[in-house]
């Protein structure tokens, strides 16, 4: 019988890609406060991990045949979209700190989530291995 490690971790491990992708585009977002015109981006996590578990990533078209195909990984298998600012700056920033802040806040206690649940899943594995 052979060990699928998909089957046995379940949806944390892509779950794992998918908030990695978002803490990047949120730490992105806040380091990009005071930049003029800067445009706030983040992803849809529901839907990021729907096509993750599907197999989905983002399509790169191919415009020349020597160019080498190109895959995707499941933290990007959406494409970021910009925020709709509650009120944008006069400099044309669309980045709401306070907002930023708090959805990077809970996207890093999410991500520990899943890394918690994927070690508790690795020592449940180690321990079947070793017939204990």
């Amino acid at each position: 019988m052979a060990l699928s490690f998909d089957k046995a971790l379940g949806i944390h491990a892509d779950a794992l890609q998918v908030r990695s992708r978002r803490l990047e585009l949120l730490a992105s977002n806040l380091a990009n406060a005071d930049t003029p015109h800067y445009k706030a981006r983040d992803i849809d996590f529901r839907a990021a991990l729907g096509h993750a578990q599907q197999g989905e990533t983002v399509a790169m078209r191919r415009t020349h045949s020597g160019h080498v195909a190109a895959g995707g990984a499941a933290g990007q298998a959406v494409e970021p979209q910009y925020r709709v600012p509650s009120q944008p700056s006069l400099d044309g920033n669309t980045v709401d700190t306070q907002l930023e802040q708090a959805a990077f806040s809970e996207n890093a206690v999410q991500y520990q989530a899943s890394l918690d649940f994927l070690n508790t899943r690795f020592q449940g594995l180690r321990t079947a291995l070793r017939g204990e």
